[in-house]
C-alpha cells in the first residue's frame, strides 16, 4: 500500500471509512463479521481508519477500538466530537476533554491520532476548539487536530491558533465545491485533505440500480442523486467511468479514487467498505496510476457530464425523524 502525509501523519493513500458498519447505510453486517472485515484491510496494508463517537451513538468506536486493539501501534485512528454550544459552567475544553476521554474508553487506547471537529458551529469559536486541541496535542491525548466540512475562513482561524493536521469534507466526481478554495488552501498551509463519500454513497462503484430500495437508516433514502429521476439522468457518469475502467483495466469505483489520488499528494480518501470484495477493490485503487494525459482526457470529458442531485446535511437529518 503506497502512504501518503497528512501534515506530519502517515497513513495509507486510502483509508477505511467505518461508519456503515453501524450506522448510515440499512442492515450492517454482524459485528464479527464487521470485526473481520476492519482487520481484512490492515492485513491489505490499510493504516488509517476513521469512526466517530455519533457513529451508532458510540457502537462504531467500540467496533474499531476492538478490532484494531492487537495492531494499534501500526494504525492511526481518527474520530470525532460533536459540541453545539459552550457556557461559563460548561466551556468547550472540558466538554471535548470529556469526550475524548468516553472515546478514549470506547477505543480502548489512550490516544488518539487525529482528533476532528465534527462539523463546525458558528456558536463556538473556531479559536476556542483550536486552542484545547494544541493543549490536548501537547499532552500527548491526540497527535493532529483536523476539522470536517470548514470553510476557509474557519481553517485559517484555526490553524493560525494550533497548525491543522487534516480537513475531512465531501468530495468526490459528484461534489467538487471544495477545488475552488478549500483543498488550494490546504495545500498552502500543507494541511492534508481527507475526502468523505469519496464515491458519492455508492454511486460511483457503478453499481447502483433504478430499482434498488433503501429502508430505515440509510442515507441514500434521503440523498436527492439517489431519486430514481437523478440517477437515471446521472448515468452518463457512470457511463464514462465504465469506458476508462475497461480502458485501465480496473473498474469505476477504482477510476474514480485513482482520479483523486492523482489530484494531490495530500488527499487521502476514506470509502466506506462492508465486504470483502469491495475493501479489496478500494484499497487497490491505491495501485491504478492515471497518466497525465487521461486525467486531462478524463477532465474534459467530466466538464461536459451535469451533476444532478447532491447529498446535504439537511437531507441526512432526515433520517431521524
Amino acid at each position: 500500500m503506497k502512504l501518503r502525509k497528512l501534515r506530519d501523519l502517515e497513513v495509507s493513500a486510502v483509508g477505511l471509512g467505518c461508519m456503515g458498519f453501524n450506522h448510515g447505510y440499512g442492515a450492517a453486517p454482524e459485528r464479527q463479521e464487521s470485526i473481520n472485515l476492519i482487520r481484512y484491510a490492515v492485513d491489505l496494508g490499510c493504516t488509517h481508519f476513521d469512526t466517530a463517537e455519533g457513529y451508532g451513538a458510540g457502537e462504531n468506536e467500540l467496533l474499531v477500538g476492538e478490532a484494531l486493539r492487537e495492531v494499534r501501534d501500526r494504525v492511526v485512528i481518527a474520530t470525532k466530537l460533536f459540541i453545539n454550544e459552550r457556557s461559563a459552567a460548561n466551556p468547550a475544553d472540558k466538554q471535548i476533554r470529556a469526550h475524548l476521554d468516553a472515546s478514549f474508553k470506547r477505543l480502548g487506547t489512550d490516544y488518539v491520532d487525529l482528533y476532528y471537529q465534527h462539523r463546525v458551529r458558528p456558536t463556538i469559536p473556531v479559536e476556542e476548539i483550536a486552542e484545547s486541541m494544541g493543549g490536548l496535542i501537547l499532552e500527548g491525548k491526540i497527535r493532529g487536530l483536523g476539522q470536517s466540512q470548514a470553510t476557509t475562513d474557519q481553517i485559517r482561524k484555526a490553524h493560525a491558533v494550533t497548525p491543522l493536521t487534516a480537513v475531512q469534507s465531501e468530495y468526490s466526481m459528484m461534489e467538487r465545491m471544495f477545488e475552488r478554495d478549500v483543498i488550494p488552501l490546504c495545500k498552502e498551509l500543507r494541511i492534508g485533505f481527507v475526502p468523505f463519500s469519496p464515491l458519492a454513497s455508492g454511486f460511483l462503484s457503478g453499481k447502483v440500480r433504478l430499482d434498488d430500495q433503501y429502508q430505515g437508516d440509510d442515507v441514500r433514502r434521503v440523498i436527492t442523486r439517489f431519486d430514481k429521476a437523478n440517477l437515471a439522468a446521472n448515468e452518463p457518469l457512470v457511463n464514462l467511468l465504465r469506458s476508462f475502467a475497461q480502458e485501465k483495466h480496473s473498474t469505476p469505483a477504482q477510476i474514480s479514487l485513482a482520479w483523486m489520488l492523482a489530484k494531490e499528494d495530500f488527499i487521502a480518501p476514506i470509502p466506506g467498505s462492508r465486504t470483502r470484495e469491495r475493501i479489496q477493490e478500494n484499497l487497490g485503487a491505491a495501485d491504478v496510476a492515471l497518466t497525465g494525459e487521461e486525467m486531462q482526457r478524463l477532465e474534459a470529458q467530466l466538464a461536459n457530464v451535469e451533476i444532478h442531485g447532491n447529498r446535504t446535511d439537511e437531507d441526512i437529518a432526515k433520517l431521524r425523524r
